[in-house]
């Protein structure tokens, strides 16, 4: 198998799609690096759906509100460009700061209405301005048909299709379900600052969700709720939220569950915060 071919600036990745993607179906994967089985799945989608398969590498710093979480990313771009190259035949983007965001970037402003203002929206000021700025740069610098997105980060999908909509962007955002650890700790870049007893600790996690999914039959989304909150305080983990949410307006359910439920949490173990979410209720069952 050919090695990936790395780019490090905006041109040169144009000059080779200018000459590539013509005629061709182009997939884009953007991630922050570290990367991990997850995101290979996601770009194992990609290659399977597209004729060419772009995946960014870029720690973007206009999403972090917190400058420590920053500094603390993993940045494991070698390894990352290794693991990349057991998937397939892919171009790699791994632009500096200076290639994102040139002196005449112009940041976009969407209305994310109640979508931004919830969970991570209420925890992480500016979180998702961020977000949006950076994919629709790389949008544009990459001009996918198709963009592969985990639904490990929910909220972050439904902003991203928001987004899209709003703009009226010509790419389709591709769902992928959440990759999980033989223990059912999602996936996440995050995991490496884990030491391994904490591994463990962060199983209250999937733990919780799976709690408030056996809860659904009996008890409304309120109860539900307030039952599973109460036995995540007995593990180590500091909680900032636990929620039970619409799967497309992501606000809270109280007294009825609807087909798509979503439990959303996200909760510090040690220095790390960590998120997850579990369908509650599918489509076929209500």
């Amino acid at each position: 198998m050919d090695d990936s071919q790395v780019f490090t600036t905006v041109s040169s990745l144009r000059k080779q799609l200018d000459w590539r993607a013509k005629d061709s179906k182009v997939g884009f994967v953007p991630t922050m690096g570290a990367l991990h089985h997850g995101h290979i799945s996601l770009v194992k989608q990609a290659l399977k759906a597209c004729d060419l398969v772009v995946v960014s590498i870029f720690v973007n710093p206009t999403q972090f509100s917190n400058s420590e979480d920053l500094i603390k990313y993993p940045r494991t771009l070698q390894k990352d460009v290794d693991l990349l190259n057991t998937a397939g035949d892919i171009l790699i983007f791994a632009p500096g700061i200076e290639d994102v965001y040139p002196p005449n970037f112009e940041n976009i402003s969407v209305d994310l209405g109640d979508l931004g203002t919830v969970m991570e929206g209420q925890f992480r000021p500016g979180h998702f301005n961020g977000v949006m700025n950076v994919v629709k740069r790389l949008f544009d610098i990459v001009e996918p048909q198709l963009a592969f997105f985990g639904l490990k980060d929910f909220q972050q999908v439904a902003v991203i299709k928001h987004m899209v909509n709003e703009l009226k962007l010509p790419v389709k955002i591709v769902e992928c379900d959440i990759i999980r650890e033989a223990s059912g700790l999602a996936s996440s870049s995050r995991n490496v600052r884990l030491s391994e007893e904490q591994k463990v600790e962060a199983l209250a996690l999937i733990h919780t969700l799976h709690l408030v999914k056996a809860l659904v039959l009996t008890y409304s989304p309120k109860k539900a709720r307030k039952i599973a909150f109460k036995e995540f305080k007995k593990s180590g983990m500091k909680l900032e939220y636990l929620e039970i949410v619409h799967p497309y307006t992501l606000q809270s359910l109280s007294k009825k569950w609807v087909p798509g439920a979503n439990a959303c949490i996200a909760a510090y173990c040690g220095e790390v915060r960590l998120i997850d979410n579990l369908q509650l209720v599918t489509i076929e069952e209500k």
